[in-house]
C-alpha cells in the first residue's frame, strides 16, 4: 500500500543517523524511513482509569510494525515510537485546589498531542484514550492535525460490590457517603467501589465523550461499550484498528471528512438521550472549532434548538448511573450502545448518511452490527423511554446571559414544581468555603436553599474545577432530611453529580458577570418552562447598579482582580486565568481569550431536521 505524502524528514544525514536508528531499534526497515510515518499513542495519568492504556497501546504498536512493509499489501511508511500524554485524576483531586488542573488537562493534551503528531508529520494514527479530558484533547489535535486517524476507548472500569450489603457501587458511592460519621462504612465503600481498572463506568463524561466520539464518527461503535479489561480490546480490536487505518489512509480519508455539522448534531442529541454529563456543553464547542467550526451556537446547534430538542423531541433511553441503575458493562451486556444509535436512528432522530472511521456510514456500521432491540430494562426504546425529556437543558435569564449555564435534568431528584424551583441564595466565594460548611455545620443548610459558589469559572478558578465532593454531600444530605438544596455555580460538575444542581455560569464572577452580585437571601428562581435563571433582586436597575459599582470598586482596589478568586501560583494557572475563553466557547485556552481557529471551514446545512416519530 504506498503513499504519496508529503515526508517531513529529508535525507539530510544528521538527521537520517537517528531516523536509521530508530528504525532499526523497531525492526523495521531502514528504507522506509522516508516515507510518510504512522503509529500509536496513548493517554496516562495516575489513576485506574489510566492503567490498562500502556499494555493495548503496546498490542496495537506490534500488530503495527508487522503490517510495516514495502509489499503491496503492506503499509509503506515510518513506524514512530509510541508516544503518551500525562492527565491529572479527576476521582482523586476532587475537592481540592489541585482539581483546578483537570480542565486545563484537556488542554496540555492537546497541545502534546499537536506536538506528536505535527513534529513528527504522523500520516495516519491510532489513539488509546481513557478517562474523560484527555480524549478531548486528543480529539482536538487530530482534528487540527486533519491526518488519518481513529480513536479506541480504553474502556469502563467494572462495578464493585459492597461485600455487606451486596448492593453495586462506584466511585460516586464512595463521595455519596463522605459526610458519613462512620469510619468503617468509609474506608468499606472506598475499598470496595472500584475494584479493576478502567475509566468511570457510569453514564458520567468519560463514557458520554466516548459515545459522542464514536457518534461523530471518530471511533467503531463497539468498542465503546467493553469493559476495560475486556479480553476484546486486546485480541481483536487492535487488528480491526489497524485495518480501519490502513482504508483509511489509502482512501485519504481525514478526521475533518468525518466530523461535520451532522455529525457532531448526531452526537448532541445522543449526549441527550443517554442522560449524558453537562461536561458536554464544554468538549462539544471545543471539538467542533478543532474541527474548523467559529461559533458552535451559530455553525452548529443553537441553544434555543437544543432546548427545544431536550424539551419536546428526544427522551432518555438509558437506566444508568448516576440517575439509575447500570453502567455502561450492562449496556454491553445488552448489546453496546449500536442498539441506541439504531432505535434512535430508526424513530427519525438521527441521520444516517455521516461518514465514520469504519470507512462506512453511521447508519451502514449499525446496520452491520446488527445489534438487538433495546431490552426495556437497561436500554429502554425511543416508543417507551425511561424519561419522556432529554437529559440536559441551557439556561439564559439575568444570572446567565451567556445562555450558558446548564441543568442535568436526568439528574434531578426534586424541588421542582410546576417546571420551577424557588429557592433563597446562600452565597460562598469559593468551593472550599462551601466544603468547609458542609463539613462542620451541615444543619445551616435548610430546605429551598440555592447554594451559591462562585469565583471558580475558567478565569476565577482558575481551570474550572468540578465539584463532585459538594454535590455528592449535598445530594446525601437531601435524601437524609427529605430537604431540597439547589446548587449553582460558574465552575462545573462531574459526569457523576445529580440533584438540582447548574453548572458554567455566565459571564463568570471573576469577569464581572452577576453571579459576582447576589446576596445571601436573594431570591433565586429556576424556570424550565421559559429556561431561565433569574435573581429578582437584580432585577431592579437599582440594585444591579450600585452591587456592580462596588464589586467594581474591590477589583480595581486589587490590581483589576477580584480578592475571591483563586490563587494563581504556577505558569500553567497564570495561562488560564490569561487566555481562558467562557462556557460557551469551551473554556479552553486561546490567545488573549480570543479563539483561534485552524482554517476555519464553510459550514453546511443539511435539511435533515431531528424528529421523533412517535410523538406529535
Amino acid at each position: 500500500m504506498k503513499n504519496s505524502k508529503v515526508v517531513l524528514i529529508d535525507k539530510n544525514p544528521g538527521r537520517n543517523s537517528q531516523t536509521y536508528g530508530v528504525a532499526r531499534a523497531l525492526n523495521t526497515d531502514v528504507d522506509l524511513i522516508h516515507e510518510p510515518s504512522v503509529g500509536v499513542l496513548g493517554n496516562k495519568g495516575d489513576s485506574q482509569c489510566y492503567v490498562g492504556v500502556s499494555e493495548k497501546v503496546a498490542i496495537i504498536h506490534e500488530q503495527l510494525r508487522t503490517r510495516i512493509g514495502k509489499e503491496d499489501d503492506k503499509l509503506s511508511m515510518r513506524l514512530v515510537q509510541p508516544e503518551f500524554t500525562i492527565a491529572t485524576s479527576d476521582g482523586i483531586r476532587n475537592g481540592t485546589k489541585e482539581m483546578r488542573y483537570s480542565l486545563i488537562g484537556r488542554e496540555v493534551t492537546n497541545e502534546s498531542v499537536c506536538e506528536h503528531l505535527s513534529a513528527s508529520g504522523l500520516e495516519g494514527t491510532i489513539a488509546v484514550v481513557a478517562c474523560d479530558k484527555p480524549p478531548v484533547g486528543t480529539l482536538a489535535a487530530i482534528l487540527e492535525h486533519n491526518r488519518p486517524a481513529i480513536i479506541m476507548s480504553d474502556g469502563s472500569i467494572r462495578p464493585g460490590v459492597d461485600s455487606k450489603t451486596g448492593e453495586t457501587i462506584d466511585i460516586i458511592s464512595s463521595y455519596q457517603i463522605a459526610g458519613s460519621e462512620d469510619e468503617n462504612l468509609k474506608k468499606r465503600i472506598a475499598l470496595e467501589a472500584c475494584p479493576g481498572y478502567g475509566s468511570c463506568g457510569g453514564i458520567f463524561t468519560y463514557n458520554t465523550m466516548q459515545t459522542f466520539i464514536a457518534v461523530i464518527g471518530m471511533q467503531p461503535l463497539h468498542m465503546v461499550s467493553p469493559a476495560s479489561q475486556d479480553e476484546r480490546r486486546k485480541s481483536q480490536f487492535p487488528g480491526e484498528l489497524i485495518n480501519y487505518l490502513s482504508k483509511l489512509i489509502e482512501s485519504g480519508i481525514n478526521p475533518r471528512d468525518i466530523v461535520t455539522r451532522d455529525s457532531i448534531r448526531n452526537g448532541l442529541i445522543v449526549a441527550m438521550a443517554i442522560g449524558g454529563s453537562t461536561n458536554i456543553m464544554l468538549h462539544a464547542p471545543e471539538l467542533s472549532r478543532a474541527a474548523g467550526y467559529r461559533d458552535f451556537y451559530t455553525d452548529i446547534m443553537s441553544q434555543e434548538e437544543f432546548n427545544y430538542l431536550s424539551q419536546n423531541v428526544v427522551p432518555v433511553v438509558v437506566n444508568a448511573r448516576p440517575f439509575g441503575k447500570y453502567s455502561m458493562v450492562d449496556i454491553d451486556k445488552m448489546g453496546g450502545i449500536q442498539v441506541i444509535i439504531k432505535d434512535l436512528m430508526d424513530a427519525g432522530l438521527l441521520i444516517g448518511n455521516t461518514m465514520t472511521c469504519t470507512m462506512e456510514t453511521l447508519e451502514q456500521q449499525v446496520n452491520r452490527l446488527n445489534p438487538p432491540s433495546p431490552d426495556g430494562e437497561v436500554i429502554y426504546s425511543v416508543e417507551e423511554p425511561f424519561k419522556k425529556t432529554g437529559g440536559l437543558r441551557l439556561l439564559g435569564g439575568n444570572l446567565s446571559s451567556d445562555h450558558s449555564a446548564i441543568l442535568k435534568l436526568a439528574g434531578v431528584e426534586g424541588g421542582l414544581e410546576n417546571n420551577i424551583f424557588n429557592g433563597k441564595a446562600k452565597t460562598f466565594n469559593g468551593e472550599q468555603s462551601l466544603l468547609d460548611t458542609l463539613e462542620s455545620n451541615p444543619d445551616t443548610f435548610q430546605d429551598r436553599d440555592m447554594i451559591v459558589v462562585r469565583y471558580e469559572g475558567p478565569v476565577g478558578g482558575p481551570g474550572m474545577p468540578e465539584m463532585l465532593d459538594s454535590t455528592s454531600r449535598i445530594t446525601a444530605l437531601c435524601r437524609q432530611k427529605g430537604i431540597v438544596v439547589a446548587l449553582m455555580t460558574d465552575g462545573r460538575f462531574s459526569g457523576g453529580s445529580v440533584g438540582l444542581v447548574i453548572g458554567h455560569v455566565g459571564p463568570e464572577a471573576a469577569l464581572g458577570g452577576a453571579i459576582a452580585l447576589i446576596k445571601d437571601g436573594d431570591s433565586i428562581i429556576v424556570d424550565l418552562n421559559t429556561n431561565s435563571l433569574v435573581c429578582k433582586e437584580l432585577e431592579q436597575k437599582d440594585i444591579y447598579q450600585s452591587r456592580k459599582k462596588i464589586w467594581e470598586s474591590e477589583v480595581n482596589s486589587n490590581h483589576g482582580y477580584h480578592p475571591a478568586m483563586g490563587e494563581v501560583d504556577t505558569r500553567l494557572l497564570n495561562n488560564m486565568r490569561s487566555n481562558a475563553v467562557s462556557a460557551v466557547y469551551g473554556s479552553g485556552m486561546h490567545p488573549n481569550r480570543n479563539l483561534w481557529v485552524s482554517s476555519p471551514r464553510y459550514v453546511e446545512v443539511s435539511d435533515f431536521v431531528p424528529s421523533n416519530k412517535y410523538k406529535k
